[in-house]
């Protein structure tokens, strides 16, 4: 598959894309009081490489917006569906996770959808902050990255909320669901 930032849009598609980004950023100005869509357009305007990662964004059902700025001052971007994107889901955690599934494989892996897409997927820490911003996943579940020595004994991470209070929570690796996904991040 092509790198994300080595593909192209046609110029309707951008256009489109930066109206929908536009609206959303103005709807949920509580994720990112401090900033303004004139310096999100101008950012996304000198890193055009970005603007297809957040249409695949988009494209997954991750409707991406700003959550805040980066200590560098780059703009950051998070899946910010209700719920777990729609597009990236029944997938298990990574290449080997899916790798040691023997049977009722599922098409894909985490790991390499972001890949391929461009971000990374959220930690514990991002994923916890996503939910001061709003209720999300209350009905699904994400993956989140899995600290090393919890992967290397064959688990994995994910997140919900659930009675309005976030749990963590782990499962194999090779597990998956169809109310599983994972959310993502971008900086501009």
């Amino acid at each position: 598959m092509t790198p994300a930032n080595k593909r192209k849009l046609s110029d309707a598609d951008i256009s489109e894309l930066m109206d929908i980004l536009e609206k959303r950023f103005l709807k949920n100005k509580q994720r990112h009081p401090d900033i303004s869509w004139e310096e999100v357009s101008a950012r996304l305007q000198q890193y055009q490489d970005k603007i297809y990662v957040l249409h695949s964004m988009e494209h997954t059902g991750g409707e991406p917006d700003v959550v805040g700025k980066t200590n560098d001052g780059k703009i950051l971007f998070f899946d910010c569906s209700p719920e777990s994107p729609d597009g990236r889901r029944n997938l298990c955690y990574d290449k080997k996770a899916l790798d040691d599934r023997k049977t009722f494989k599922p098409a894909n892996n985490a790991l390499d959808v972001a890949d391929e897409i461009g971000i990374d997927i959220l930690d514990e820490d991002q994923y916890k902050y996503l939910q001061t911003l709003g209720a999300f996943d209350t009905k699904t579940s994400s993956w989140i990255m899995t600290p090393q020595p919890i992967r290397s004994l064959g688990g994995a991470l994910f997140g919900d909320r659930r009675f309005n209070r976030v749990f963590i929570y782990h499962n194999g690796a090779s597990s998956y669901y169809g109310a599983r996904g994972f959310r993502g991040s971008v900086t501009v």
